[in-house]
């Protein structure tokens, strides 16, 4: 086997064999050979134990060699639309900056990114790792950490644990933001088009919409609350089902400038003119949103300065072992013609 090849310990000439590791680990050589090879079935914690005489006795496997990838690891679920190019650019400014390149990574997977990319990331070896719009498994956690590779959690797909960091933003603020907007222009009959009710940044925006409405005294109809599965993001069908009831709404908030977007689309489709018949608000503030028509009201998420602060808190992870946290940035709301008051 390759992976049970002689490796000369730093302490000396006398070679080092998995064998050897995993006697001083107290495990088998298969559970040796499975850390060693990144596979399953492997406990946290002997996970964790096994990687440590791994690197103290400075053994790799054949072919190959422990160099330093000056570079941070930028993890997706997947790179469709504009969303991502936002944080990568941040990413890539603040990481320049600072000597270090970035990877960009994709898991295949939309906000639980599953086992298989972890094992490529920790053979390059990364200065960290940010995964984006996900969680972190346990497992992986503690693979990273072994390792001594810092990383942060962007916009977690649920509460993260105390002991990861994380950077997001004002998602209940956000929710609360564009609502007023539109009860301030009159507004009471309100749709909302959001995301699954998995993610925590959905259940944010809608409790914010909800605040909203309990504030001025409204009361919010169910049956305009929707929740769609982020594979029809892009569908126009929510839009369709809502400007198609008999009583339907005046003002729709989408929790993604996608979302939006289609329902202009299935507005245009059914004749409803935007802002004067239907008023619409967005969320996120892609680059497009400036460029529809009507230019879109949304509310911004710093998508941009989110990246950089996850890659200076990756920095500052390394350089002085800062603790776990989580850093907030505010949203705040761009007014475009996409909404106006009420007739």
């Amino acid at each position: 086997m390759s992976d049970v090849t002689s490796n000369y310990s730093d302490a000396g000439r006398r070679p080092v064999t998995l064998d050897v590791v995993a006697r001083e680990a107290a495990v088998s050589l298969a559970t040796a050979s499975k850390v060693l090879n990144d596979k399953p079935g492997v406990s946290p914690q002997t996970r964790e134990r096994v990687a440590e005489v791994l690197q103290r006795r400075g053994y790799t496997k054949r072919g190959t060699a422990q160099t330093y990838a000056p570079a941070i690891e930028l993890v997706f679920g997947a790179l469709d639309g504009a969303w991502p190019i936002e944080l990568i650019r941040g990413a890539v400014q603040v990481a320049s900056e600072n000597g270090l390149g970035i990877v960009v990574t994709e898991s295949g997977r939309e906000h639980a990114a599953g086992p298989e990319w972890i094992g490529p990331v920790l053979q390059r070896q990364p200065a960290g790792v940010i995964l984006v719009a996900s969680d972190l498994a346990t497992d992986a956690k503690y693979q990273l950490r072994s390792r001594n590779i810092p990383f942060v959690v962007v916009d977690p797909a649920g509460d993260p644990a105390d002991d990861v960091p994380s950077v997001g933003s004002t998602n209940w603020a956000g929710g609360i933001q564009a609502t007023r907007h539109l009860i301030e222009l009159g507004h009471t009959r309100i749709g909302v088009i959001a995301g699954p009710e998995s993610l925590l940044a959905t259940r944010a925006r809608i409790a914010g919409f909800r605040s909203a409405m309990d504030e001025a005294g409204l009361a919010v109809d169910e049956n305009l609350v929707l929740r769609r599965a982020f594979e029809d993001e892009a569908s126009p069908a929510a839009g369709m089902h809502l400007l198609s009831l008999e009583n339907r709404p005046t003002a729709i908030f989408a929790t993604s400038d996608v979302k939006a977007l289609a329902t202009y689309e299935a507005a245009r489709t059914l004749g409803i003119s935007i802002p004067t018949d239907l008023s619409i608000v967005g969320y996120d503030d892609l680059q497009f949103a400036r460029w529809a028509g009507p230019p879109l009201t949304t509310i911004r998420q710093p998508l941009f300065e989110m990246a950089q602060s996850a890659v200076r808190l990756i920095i500052a992870l390394r350089s002085e072992g800062r603790q776990a946290g989580r850093v907030e940035l505010a949203t705040s709301l761009v007014l475009r013609s996409s909404t106006q008051a009420r007739p």
